[in-house]
């Protein structure tokens, strides 16, 4: 009909101008949908294929060839077979098919998550003769949202565990102090310690810390850095261990600033940390705080079992499966941990 129309109508100014803006509006959609980066995928009301862009090769692995002609079902996954069929259904009723989000199938058999907007395609006459399809990958949207479910997960998890461990504290300083001054004070510099731990999750998105961090951030209250030596391979630990490692050297800091090289008086500490593994056994972690006193104290200086103690001698190894050791001498105190390297690297528990 188009080219009888022309043939009768050749030479008229008006009809050759609308013809000519046509197919350079033509033209134009022809090139945004070759270059757009979503799958462009066009189909009759059969849910046969007719058209099949650059970006929906890209996205399902099939050829323009080897698509057209097929019926669209082919991306669908068996389960998700009655989506088709209720968009056929809302396509020959005219209506749009608001975005909604959806899995498909890819040549190769992998899964994609995607967002889908159909739309009716109509002739001349205003009668729906096909359904255009706009599919674009998701697939990153949706592996962030998975990470993040995951940290609120791990968040969640943490933070019950810093609930049990304030408990623990409060319990275990309150059995100590002899003043509720002195209860208020145990109990805040332990909770700021925490915080400082949690302050090098936040900064890992909880993924963890290096020993020699976790190290330096818990001396920073007591300064004379110049005394202290931190040494050993790079190593990261898990978020578990963070907390229970800056719980020990909080406490270790602690003792030292009261009554030993961090209070002022001379001597060295130096906090150091190895790998050790033999045969085929699996790799263990050694770490050890040696301070070293410049004149002796007098006599060995042996207290009482405090929250401290508990901490060096039962909480952190019992949580990061391993053994620990204290010797306290009129010359020295030396906390060594030995532990699982699958202990301190990997989450203990299933979050």
């Amino acid at each position: 009909m188009l080219e009888v129309g022309l043939a009768r109508n050749v030479g008229h100014p008006r009809l050759m101008t609308e013809i000519s803006d046509g197919r350079i509006i033509e033209a134009r959609l022809a090139a945004i949908i070759e270059s757009s980066f979503d799958a462009v995928i066009g189909k009759d009301l059969n849910s046969i294929i007719t058209d099949w862009n650059p970006a929906a090769e890209r996205l399902f692995g099939y050829t323009q060839a080897e698509a057209v002609g097929r019926s669209i079902t082919m991306l669908i996954p068996d389960n998700l077979l009655d989506e088709e069929t209720d968009i056929i259904r809302r396509i020959r009723a005219n209506e749009r098919v608001e975005t909604f989000e959806t899995i498909r199938v890819r040549k190769d058999g992998s899964r994609v998550n995607v967002s889908i907007t159909v739309s009716p395609i109509t002739n001349a006459d205003g009668q729906v003769v096909g359904a255009s399809k706009v599919a674009r990958d998701i697939s990153p949207l949706k592996q962030s949202e998975r990470r993040i479910r995951l940290l609120l997960r791990e968040i969640n998890h943490r933070v019950k565990n810093q609930y049990a461990v304030i408990l623990a504290m409060m319990r275990e300083t309150g059995r100590n102090a002899h003043s509720i001054e002195e209860f208020q004070n145990k109990l805040g510099e332990r909770i700021t310690a925490l915080a400082a731990s949690h302050d090098l999750l936040v900064k890992s998105d909880w993924s963890g810390s290096t020993l020699a961090a976790i190290a330096k951030e818990q001396l920073v209250p007591f300064g004379h850095e110049d005394r202290v030596t931190v040494s050993g391979p790079l190593i990261s630990v898990s978020s578990t261990a963070v907390q229970n490692l800056g719980m020990a050297f909080h406490e270790l800091g602690t003792n030292s600033a009261k009554y030993g090289v961090l209070s002022g008086r001379g001597g060295s500490v130096a906090i150091s940390w190895e790998l050790l593994q033999e045969g085929g056994e699996a790799a263990t972690l050694r770490v050890c705080w040696d301070e070293r006193f410049d004149p002796p104290l007098e006599g060995e200086g042996k207290r009482g079992k405090g929250f401290g103690t508990v901490v060096l001698e039962r909480v952190t190894p019992q949580a990061l499966g391993g053994r620990a050791q204290v010797e306290h001498t009129s010359d020295r105190i030396c906390w060594t941990l030995t532990a699982p390297m699958a202990e301190l690297v990997g989450e203990p528990d299933d979050v």
